[in-house]
């Protein structure tokens, strides 16, 4: 089986990313410059609340977002879950105009998937270092080096990189679909993430071509500091999610999604979870566990960079105030135009990209059991 053989990553464009990832930061910090107090933060909600049903939009939040959002999206009867089981909602709901709290591939996908609704996000800046890391005119080369393969793209892409794929996958469907695709004897091509990339091959056996390029979070959890603090809580539980280091994976109890890690801290009976995975999925893990207690991975340590803590510097741009901006728009432009939040897909590109989008949905919805029995 071949090793990774694209896109090494250099000290320059490791610096490149680090300056990319301050600079939105830098940005975060300037919309959010004071914590709101809670008076503001309540009269924010109402507002939202409000403009939610006068629009008749629906609002599904990713678990990364801020608490506040969340649960915001489940009062005004949205929808909060992983990108597999955001696109779903978004696809099945009778709502004409959707508002996706995420990145920005994540109101793509939306779009893609229901072309005839409006979708707006609280930012379009709101985008992934694995988006990013995974330029089309790059990645159409790569895919034409090699022919003889099936291309299998991570969700976290652009729509063109995924109008490019012949399949794509989440972190919680991604062993079903590249073992089917094994069965049928078919080598892969697989992009972006190279740490959930070579945890499917290892898991599956499958002859798979890896992309190089790694998610800013999960790639700073250091398995020397997890034995550390394995060490200081000896019954707890790790639960990592795959695109996490392979040291840090080999150390954790449960490797899945961030819906798969929910279930395993509801369905195991240990009263402690360390958890190596961005940290605002706490918010729901706790909600649903209240009596249980969740600590958060260590990314500091020896060798450590932190360039985002467990938290995605993306995921926080989407706030309060970002997000009443984008649904006073809407109020404002009743009719369908260039709003300035608004995500538009090309229609070709959205043909294309339906596609591979779909087979995952069909598969999920035909592999059902197997999905949840791995889950």
């Amino acid at each position: 089986m071949q090793e990774i053989t694209q896109s090494p990553v250099t000290p320059e464009r490791l610096a490149a990313d680090t300056q990319l990832v301050k600079s939105y930061l830098d940005k975060i910090n300037t919309l959010q410059v004071e914590s709101l107090s809670a008076a503001a933060t309540a009269d924010y909600k109402q507002r939202i609340l409000d403009a939610l049903n006068a629009s008749g939009a629906k609002m599904v939040a990713h678990y990364y977002t801020d608490p506040v959002l969340q649960d915001l999206a489940e009062e005004s009867g949205g929808f909060v879950g992983d990108s597999l089981e955001m696109a779903r909602f978004g696809r099945d709901c009778a709502a004409s105009t959707l508002v996706v709290a995420g990145v920005r591939f994540m109101g793509e996908s939306a779009k893609i998937l229901s072309p005839n609704k409006r979708v707006i996000m609280p930012t379009l800046e709101a985008t992934c270092s694995l988006d990013i890391a995974c330029p089309i005119d790059e990645f159409s080369a790569f895919c034409d080096a090699n022919p003889d393969r099936t291309v299998v793209v991570y969700a976290n892409t652009s729509a063109a990189v995924k109008a490019r794929a012949d399949w794509v996958v989440t972190s919680s469907i991604a062993l079903e679909i590249v073992e089917h695709l094994m069965e049928r004897g078919e080598k892969i091509l697989w992009a972006p993430d190279r740490h959930l990339g070579r945890y499917i091959r290892e898991s599956t056996g499958a002859d798979m071509l890896l992309w190089d390029s790694a998610c800013i979070v999960h790639e700073e959890f250091k398995a020397r500091g997890l034995r550390d603090m394995r060490a200081l809580y000896p019954d707890a539980a790790v639960l990592a999610h795959p695109e996490s280091p392979a040291e840090v994976l080999a150390i954790a109890d449960v490797v899945g999604s961030t819906t798969q890690i929910i279930k395993a801290s509801q369905s195991l009976p240990n009263k402690q979870f360390i958890v190596a995975t961005d940290r605002g999925i706490f918010h729901k893990l706790q909600q649903l566990s209240p009596e249980k207690e969740f600590i958060v991975a260590p990314t500091a340590g020896n060798e450590a960079t932190c360039r985002s803590c467990a938290s995605c510097p993306w995921m926080g741009m989407n706030t309060l105030p970002t997000l009443l901006s984008a649904l006073e728009e809407i109020q404002a432009t009743p009719i369908r135009g260039a709003l300035i939040n608004e995500v538009f897909v090309d229609a070709a590109v959205g043909e294309r990209a339906m596609q591979p989008l779909q087979r995952m949905l069909d598969f999920a919805a035909e592999n059902a059991l197997k999905v949840r029995g791995r889950a």
